[in-house]
């Protein structure tokens, strides 16, 4: 016996049905396969240097041109700034800054992730980060951070002079970011700048004191401030020392080794100690009195914030050297 014409027609629904359901689960499962590999041919990846958790040169690989961006270092805050790429940043460190970052570090419209030693992961997180750079202050939570998103980690070295760690710092902003023309623009002036210093330095000795806490300490040239010893060329005549928060000294050693000039970073001013005694009023007294510095008018104060915080920055090597320019 034939099927009815109903039952046909009843079976052909059926068949449309599951042939249609077919067709949009192909589809779908088609369009899920290929979002990943379209992601992918988008996304380009660039190598370039950075510092691993044990602060040993290595590379690692980010997004080119990313458009969420987390910095914990002002430095290399400063570098983005500087190249116009500060509305890439979804995040960074909210705590004490140099005045001339302020803008970004109080802008609202900007996460706070922390400050540059201590980081707020669930803040971090939750901004979905392609890059985050840190500075030598966060190396030991290197890996932690890696968890969460690529991690550029760039700091001056010392043991070279600060203009080549600016160039490379600056290089893997520009590189990530296409501002290689930017970039170079930018560094021409501070060769010429540094050379004219080093002219007018020779043969003239320094001593680089860092007072904290009302104490007076020494800097060499293998710590912070060693760019006044190793890029200027004045006589450090502590240079064997490297320590970043200076040596341990007295006002009588300061007399004793009597250098021509005297440059002092205030610590406690730097990251806005509350009620510290300022670096100018300890320095005030019958000893330092003694010295050729003070007889001749060439004790200095650093613009503590920037030698302090972000050191290593273009704007902040712009400062630093018009110290030296303003004490020469």
């Amino acid at each position: 016996m034939l099927p009815s014409d109903s039952i046909l027609r009843r079976s052909l629904k059926r068949l449309r049905s599951k042939a249609l359901t077919y067709t949009l689960g192909l589809a779908l499962a088609l369009s899920w396969a290929l979002v990943p590999l379209s992601h992918a041919q988008e996304t380009k990846m660039v190598s370039v240097f950075s510092y691993n958790g044990a602060r040993q040169e290595n590379t690692v690989e980010v997004p080119q041109n990313p458009e969420r961006v987390v910095v914990i270092d002002y430095a290399v805050l400063d570098i983005m700034a500087k190249l116009g790429l500060s509305s890439k940043i979804v995040g960074s460190a909210k705590g004490v800054a140099p005045q001339y970052l302020q803008s970004i570090v109080n802008n609202p419209e900007i996460a706070n992730v922390g400050t540059v030693k201590a980081v707020d992961y669930e803040a971090l997180m939750a901004l979905e980060p392609e890059v985050i750079f840190i500075g030598g202050r966060l190396a030991a939570q290197y890996d932690k951070l890696s968890a969460i998103a690529p991690v550029v980690f760039l700091a001056v070295d010392y043991e070279q002079p600060l203009i080549e760690s600016v160039k490379r710092s600056t290089d893997v902003i520009a590189t990530i970011f296409g501002q290689e023309q930017a970039a170079g623009e930018m560094l021409a002036g501070y060769e010429q700048r540094i050379a004219a210093l080093k002219e007018k330095a020779q043969g003239q000795s320094v001593l680089i004191g860092m007072v904290n806490a009302s104490q007076f300490k020494t800097m060499g040239n293998h710590g912070r401030c060693a760019f006044i010893g190793q890029d200027i060329g004045l006589n450090n005549l502590a240079a064997d020392l490297s320590s970043n928060h200076g040596n341990e000294s007295s006002f009588e050693l300061l007399v004793k080794l009597n250098p021509d000039y005297l440059f002092v970073l205030d610590r406690d001013s730097a990251i806005g100690t509350n009620g510290a005694k300022l670096a100018r009023d300890v320095m005030d007294n019958e000893l330092v009195h003694k010295t050729k510095a003070y007889q001749e008018g060439k004790i200095f104060y650093l613009n503590s914030a920037v030698w302090y915080l972000s050191e290593g920055g273009l704007s902040a090597l712009d400062y630093m050297l018009q110290d030296l320019e303003a004490a020469f």
